[in-house]
């Protein structure tokens, strides 16, 4: 028995007309089943919406406000979420949301951005995270006390930028 739960994406149709009534869907077929049958109350049938991201994963809403979510693309974002794994949304976040790079699904491939993502606390973590790896050369044993990883954090600062998303910090930069 599997016990997962699947969160659906929900988003709302709300319409610009403060005459009209939205509407909530999940699918494209089911914005264009309800959009076709929505009129004011005046009869007039309505056509422009504000698109809302109401309900599904934490991530999939960051997606929303980096993606600009809106009449237009909402399509192509419902394929999107549901295409891309964590770390492919997480860097689209991170290059259109934080970094305004102007990534397009469409024609741009999320993999093959130049960015450098890592999930740390802190620059201080990330500081303690090179040092481990060795970027700073082998540093030998009766040093190690000695190093500042405070000071290596300032440095860091110049490069890199933290953001917090879904609840998990993530260093940064831009190649």
């Amino acid at each position: 028995m599997n016990n997962a739960i699947e969160i659906t994406t929900m988003l709302h149709a709300q319409p610009y007309s403060i005459d009209a009534t939205g509407f909530y869907f999940n699918s494209a077929e089911d914005y264009a089943a309800k959009a076709a049958k929505n009129f004011d109350r005046f009869g007039q049938f309505v056509e422009e919406y504000e698109i809302q991201f109401i309900d599904g994963e934490s991530t999939d809403c960051d997606i929303a406000k980096a993606w600009g979510l809106n009449q237009c693309n909402f399509v192509d974002f419902l394929s999107q979420i549901d295409e891309w794994d964590d770390n492919q949304k997480i860097r689209f976040i991170i290059a259109n949301g934080e970094c305004g790079a102007g990534f397009d699904p469409k024609t741009d491939d999320i993999d093959h951005l130049d960015i450098d993502i890592y999930e740390v606390g802190s620059l201080k973590d990330l500081a303690e995270q090179f040092v481990d790896d060795g970027l700073f050369g082998e540093i030998p044993h009766h040093l190690a006390n000695y190093i500042d990883y405070e000071a290596i954090a300032r440095d860091l600062a110049a490069d890199y930028t933290m953001t917090e998303i879904s609840g998990t910090n993530y260093a940064y930069r831009l190649g």
